[in-house]
């Protein structure tokens, strides 16, 4: 079994267990349609989902994530901060460092992990 928290203990924010919609697509590449996944989880300085396409650490994405209750996407310029193949599989697990992020779609996603972290609160 692979160990998860060797990432988690480089993280400067708390990461929630999500399965969110996201949409993604090369930054050097705007005229390329966007890929659609699902996040494995969230946090205030990025996002992990899968993807069939290998793509190089440092690449930057365009991502846009579906939030509940939020009425449209945050949108987010990330980095491919690593990368792993997923065992017996074509799929690729991405961890994405956000980059820049407006103000109003950070809030959204504050908001989000607090109350999936804190649902009592």
């Amino acid at each position: 079994m692979e160990n998860f928290n060797v990432t988690e203990d480089k993280r400067r924010y708390r990461r929630a267990e999500s399965r969110l919609p996201v949409e993604y697509k090369d930054l050097r590449k705007p005229s390329a349609l966007p890929r659609g996944s699902l996040t494995r989880n969230i946090g205030e300085g990025g996002i992990c989902f899968q993807s069939n396409e290998f793509m190089s650490l440092a690449c930057r994405l365009i991502v846009e994530i579906t939030l509940p209750n939020v009425p449209k996407p945050v949108k987010a310029i990330s980095k491919i901060a690593w990368i792993r193949r997923l065992p017996s599989s074509d799929m690729y697990e991405l961890g994405n460092q956000f980059l820049e992020m407006a103000k109003e779609d950070r809030a959204h996603v504050v908001d989000f992990i607090s109350k999936v972290l804190n649902p009592s609160t």
